[in-house]
């Protein structure tokens, strides 16, 4: 007992420091003062609408439309008026899916992503922001022709169309750029960060919805989905904390009268490598053929549209979305693990350093164990991941309210964004302390 309350303490005066330090640090207060500031800017361009909205019919088909509502998510909650970053960054997250599975397929971008350094990247980058100008004029007519299917707003042609358009996509690659801007000069990544705002800003409205709409035959469920919250949460903690270490030696190293390393250390290796992106992920790749395939609703040949309904309805199945949805978490886990972590380079640096893992050779043999191990805890973290994922929608299939399932996937972003966000600050601050 004493033990614990010992280290209580300590871990408190330790965190304590940390506060005192990001409170006095005057970078660290204009990091997180831009990032406020940048996030303020992105509100206020959400309240401002398109125009032509008819506001209630709007409401009334998103109170009980599960796609439009993980719209409304990604839009960074742009989509509750139809403003002019309605389809936030969707196009942003789409396009480096698509640059993401060229490298596997195109050799050259691999190289320029991997091998060519900071300019290689950011050469790879500006092909992704590029790419996102075709797709938000695809996204935009697909949104257009959507809403004017629902009534949502008055029929456009001619310049009004354009105009919109123009509009709408120009909003877009401006919240890309905010994001972006907050990746650089603030704290965290900024196109989460801009998701997780637009999350965040609607929980006043959903608790005082909850509140004045409260029903005493209806305590259990809500008890129940607190504390299906409170477990969803435990566990995304739970998996992004996780950790495989591998341990790695120091060889032994004369220098005149003394001698240097022998000494032993490990290689951390999470479990979770790839964070909120293969939720982001998953959800993008299903929401972007829905938005094509409602856009091809008006056609008027009767063959494609009893093709492109078959597929909507399919989609709408909550066993085969669920399914999918899981599949589709866990091919994006792997996948990005494998883009963004190359086991070849971590083996060249610890030979470059004297440094080898006990029992395994050097160089290729030391690549090939981290890739195994990579593998497998990636796997569990994959099947988890995505466990956790379609949880809510079996919430939503028992209960049959939708707000379960997009607050279901609200909360994991939102869980693994403030975890992210966290673990940055606690960098900063500790390296202002060395």
């Amino acid at each position: 007992m004493r033990y614990g309350v010992a280290h209580y303490i300590t871990i408190m005066s330790t965190l304590g420091h940390k506060v005192k330090t990001f409170l006095g640090d005057s970078v660290l207060r204009k990091r997180i003062l831009f990032v406020l500031g940048a996030l303020a800017v992105f509100r206020l361009l959400a309240s401002i609408p398109i125009p032509g909205v008819d506001a209630a019919r709007l409401a009334e088909v998103l109170s009980g439309n599960q796609f439009l509502g993980l719209l409304n998510i990604f839009s960074g909650g742009g989509f509750t008026n139809l403003s002019i970053v309605m389809i936030g960054v969707a196009p942003y997250i789409t396009a480096s899916i698509i640059m993401q599975l060229l490298t596997i397929m195109v050799p050259r971008l691999k190289e320029l992503y991997h091998e060519e350094g900071d300019a290689g990247k950011k050469k790879f980058i500006q092909y992704s922001r590029l790419l996102v100008v075709p797709l938000g004029v695809i996204q935009a007519i697909g949104f257009l022709a959507l809403l004017s299917q629902q009534e949502i707003i008055t029929h456009l042609s001619g310049l009004a169309l354009v105009t919109n358009i123009a509009v709408i996509v120009g909003g877009s690659i401006l919240l890309m750029w905010i994001g972006e801007l907050i990746t650089e000069f603030g704290i965290g990544n900024g196109v989460s960060m801009i998701i997780f705002a637009g999350i965040v800003s609607g929980l006043p409205s959903t608790v005082g919805q909850w509140i004045f709409a409260y029903d005493a035959s209806q305590l259990p469920m809500l008890l129940g989905f607190i504390l299906f919250t409170l477990l969803i949460t435990a566990g995304v903690v739970a998996v992004t904390e996780a950790e495989r270490p591998i341990p790695i030696t120091y060889a032994k190293r004369v220098r005149g009268s003394k001698m240097f390393g022998g000494t032993s250390t490990y290689l951390p290796l999470r479990v979770n490598q790839s964070g909120v992106m293969p939720i982001i992920f998953a959800l993008s790749f299903l929401l972007f053929p829905q938005m094509i395939l409602s856009f091809f609703l008006g056609v008027e040949n009767p063959g494609v549209q009893n093709v492109v309904q078959t597929v909507i309805d399919l989609l709408a199945n909550p066993w085969f979305y669920g399914t999918f949805y899981f599949v589709l978490v866990v091919f994006f886990t792997y996948f990005y693990t494998a883009v963004t972590f190359d086991p070849e380079s971590i083996s060249k640096s610890l030979q470059r350093g004297g440094a080898f893992i006990p029992g395994v050779r050097p160089g290729v043999s030391t690549s090939d164990h981290i890739g195994r191990v990579v593998t497998r805890i990636t796997l569990v973290g994959a099947l988890f991941l995505g466990l956790i994922a379609v949880l809510p929608i079996g919430m939503q299939a028992y209960t049959g309210n939708a707000s379960f399932a997009i607050g279901g996937t609200a909360l994991l972003i939102v869980v693994s964004v403030v975890l992210d966000l966290v673990k940055k600050i606690d960098a900063q601050v500790s390296m202002r302390e060395y």
